[in-house]
């Protein structure tokens, strides 16, 4: 089977990918069944997975034609984010000062990843190919060669691995990475609240983790919960009453009484980079080619900007130029560097900065904090705050 591209890995950013290049020939190769439906269940209980999407992916899914189909009672926008740190530290940021309608969108993994595999199915060159795992790869002069299970071959002018941060394409291509492991796990959940959240999101940078809250509509919250293994553990086999209890006074009970709404979920955590991103006849994207830190809830933001990219560079290239070239693939890797490497730098920096227990280090992050917010950094803020929302 020929195509002009073959995606590897049927998950958000695969499938974000796929649609981005629709005039091209593109086949999605997705080892599990996809879930394909028109009916959505709006009365279900909210994933434990949520996303904080920036304004600039929001506007790359209107421009898809995903967002737009999202139902809008189960997105939430975020007006203001307040940072503590672990004493008296505190940061703002608010949609007003920063010159926008609202910092981020918050959305379900599943709800998005729906929407999208019911866009990909609208695009006759789009070929959605499931529960087919590859078994072999090999890169010729003019193509790329894949094989699957059964034996069944797949050629394409490149190969973009969007298969996870234990990507089998990379992997198989023989890319090293570099992973820092943060022996810790981020225990995700979900609750309701006795108090207004008022389109707020949360975060405590605590002695024992961070701690971050992300409105859900009404008077609902997602959280996750950065923390060390066994603390994890401890936390998740706690009863639904006491976690709630634990949270809320993790939380300084901002919200008042908290229930718990779903049975925890936790993943382990960890930084990696891939390198290189790109080869001759292949591109790495999202956590296939990076992962970072869940405190700047910018994983899923970083990965949708490498898609919008490198489908940039492929439909801007001329009749002339094979999109498989390694000339054109590094044209991809220039652009995606500086943010990826600004974002992994800053959270991983702050995760090291607030593990460290010293008194004195202590009190320089939190006196840094009250710093940015004094008045006359205002601007300041806003340009920390348009670098994460726009770039």
């Amino acid at each position: 089977m020929d195509f002009d591209v073959l995606i590897v890995g049927g998950g958000i950013a695969g499938l974000a990918q796929a649609i981005s290049l629709r005039h091209h020939k593109v086949a999605v190769l997705e080892k599990s069944k996809l879930q394909i439906t028109n009916q959505y269940d709006y009365e279900s209980e909210y994933d434990t997975r949520i996303y904080a999407i920036s304004p600039i992916n929001k506007n790359y899914l209107q421009q898809t034609g995903v967002w737009d189909h999202l139902d809008n009672n189960r997105l939430t926008s975020v007006q203001r984010m307040c940072i503590y740190g672990d004493t008296n530290g505190r940061l703002e940021f608010n949609a007003y000062e920063s010159g926008v309608s609202e910092l981020a969108w918050i959305a379900e993994s599943s709800k998005i990843l729906q929407e999208l595999i019911n866009t990909a199915m609208r695009h006759p060159n789009i070929h959605l190919l499931e529960q087919v795992s590859p078994s072999s790869l090999f890169f010729n002069t003019d193509h790329v060669c894949l094989s699957d299970q059964n034996g069944q071959e797949y050629s394409a002018k490149l190969i973009i691995a969007a298969d996870g941060a234990d990507s089998w394409v990379r992997k198989t291509a023989g890319i090293k990475v570099q992973i820092h492991d943060y022996q810790q796990y981020g225990l995700v959940a979900n609750f309701s609240c006795q108090r207004s959240h008022s389109n707020t999101a949360y975060q405590w940078f605590l002695p024992e983790g961070v701690l971050a809250w992300l409105p859900l509509p009404g008077n609902r919250f997602s959280m996750v919960w950065s923390t060390q293994q066994e603390k994890a553990l401890n936390l998740q086999e706690l009863s639904a009453e006491e976690l709630s209890l634990r949270v809320a006074e993790a939380g300084a009970n901002t919200l008042g009484k908290l229930q718990l709404l779903n049975k925890p979920r936790f993943y382990p955590l960890r930084l990696m980079r891939a390198k290189p991103v790109v080869l001759p006849r292949l591109a790495l994207v999202g956590d296939a080619a990076h992962t970072i830190h869940p405190l700047s809830g910018h994983g899923i933001n970083l990965g949708l900007q490498d898609t919008q990219t490198l489908a940039g560079i492929l439909n801007g290239c001329a009749e002339y130029e094979d999109p498989g070239y390694l000339s054109v693939l590094r044209s991809y890797a220039r652009r995606r560097k500086e943010q990826v490497l600004v974002m992994q730098t800053v959270t991983d920096g702050l995760q090291r900065l607030f593990a460290n227990r010293s008194p004195i280090i202590g009190k320089l992050r939190n006196q840094g904090m009250h710093l940015v917010m004094d008045s006359a950094l205002r601007m300041l803020r806003a340009k920390m705050a348009h670098y994460a929302m726009f770039s």
